[in-house]
């Protein structure tokens, strides 16, 4: 590999997301949790199984401890998180990596026989990027994730006041 794979996410599909991270956060003690819609242009160049498709997701993320929680509520065209509501309904969906070189990481995985099931570009600089990949046969989904140089604001953080 061209870079250790350095694991910190973990990420499950949600039909409603704001009912789901008041249950994290009031519920489980996870929190406070930043909520973002991912839509252009702070979505850009999404890919789906190798076409360029429109899509758009909420997602909300918060640590507990090293571990980074995400939570993702698909909202419009076709995506993983959609599909997995239609075939299994909400659960686990991913583990996520930072890497430094994304391309390169991508190629890694790809090379040693994964499907890259979707990518695409976010932030506000919408430098960062994303890549779900999946090897056949295994239903682990891995995203590998290169953080923006700069965010946007969220939509709102739960419980208000923390941060």
């Amino acid at each position: 590999m061209s870079e250790r794979l350095r694991f910190h996410q973990t990420a499950f599909v949600v039909r409603d997301l704001d009912a789901a991270v008041r249950h994290w956060a009031d519920d489980l003690g996870i929190g406070p949790w930043r909520v973002w819609t991912m839509q252009p242009p702070h979505l850009l160049d999404a890919v789906y199984h190798g076409t360029a498709v429109p899509c758009a997701f909420r997602h909300a993320l918060a640590m507990s401890g090293e571990l980074q929680f995400e939570l993702v509520q698909p909202i419009d065209g076709p995506s993983i998180f959609a599909d997995q509501l239609d075939a299994t309904g909400e659960g686990f969906n991913h583990v996520g990596a930072v890497v430094d070189d994304h391309q390169a990481a991508v190629a890694d995985l790809v090379e040693r026989g994964f499907a890259l099931l979707q990518s695409g570009r976010f932030g506000a600089s919408a430098d960062g990027r994303f890549a779900y990949l999946q090897r056949p046969g295994i239903s682990m989904i891995v995203e590998l994730i290169r953080p923006p140089s700069e965010r946007f604001a969220p939509d709102y953080i739960y419980p208000a006041g923390l941060s």
